[in-house]
């Protein structure tokens, strides 16, 4: 998973406790915001200390991203059937993917503008809300962006992005899926090799979500 997905998550994971009673979609915005103004001017510093910027990465996620919540997504069907071992360990995998792959895509991807926008869209449950964002490209191109929150003990948090149609939480439990099926449904085996992958070329290409 590359550019645009490694943007699109990274820009909620900049917010704190003290943001919660603001909506899903202020909480976006001030993340946008926090976040351009954490990387202006060190592009080139954070691309040759990708650890800092990785600690940095995790550190703002814990507050906004509901890891367990997406983890048990991906695992899916499959998560009743594992252990309470089982599931932590692989959110704590899953976790590190995610912001390893995220900390190099804000170095590598050529974005200009992040554009929030202000209508606000109710998610698919009442305690759910969906929030679309457009990222620009220095070439021009523009990539529709779609954030699901999720109200959990009085904080908004994200659980999933759709990047240019693409459903990133389907595609990675599609994979978990596949990952089972592969080893004969050895949970260990699948979550000690897990590697989701969303091709870049994939993401620009788009789907239709």
């Amino acid at each position: 998973m590359a550019g645009l997905t490694l943007i699109a998550m990274c820009l909620a994971s900049v917010i704190t406790p003290a943001q919660a009673a603001q909506s899903p979609t202020q909480v976006i915005q001030q993340s946008v915001d926090s976040l351009m103004s954490e990387l202006d001017g060190k592009k080139d510093y954070y691309a040759q200390h990708e650890g800092e910027l990785a600690k940095l990465v995790d550190t703002n996620m814990a507050e906004v991203a509901d890891f367990r919540y997406i983890g048990a997504s991906v695992m899916g069907r499959y998560f009743r059937g594992a252990s309470p071992e089982q599931r932590s360990k692989f959110v704590k995998v899953f976790r590190k993917t995610l912001i390893d792959t995220y900390a190099r895509g804000l170095v590598t991807f050529d974005y200009k503008t992040l554009r929030v926008k202000d209508e606000q869209e109710a998610g698919r449950y009442d305690d759910q809300a969906s929030v679309s964002m457009e990222v620009v490209s220095t070439s021009g191109e523009t990539y529709p962006v779609n954030f699901t929150l999720r109200q959990s003990d009085g904080q908004w948090k994200v659980i999933n992005v759709i990047v240019n149609g693409i459903n990133l939480g389907l595609t990675f439990r599609n994979q978990f899926d596949q990952s089972m099926r592969d080893n004969n449904r050895d949970i260990d085996s699948v979550i000690d090799n897990w590697a989701p992958e969303v091709g870049t070329d994939e993401l620009q290409k788009g789907g239709d979500a």
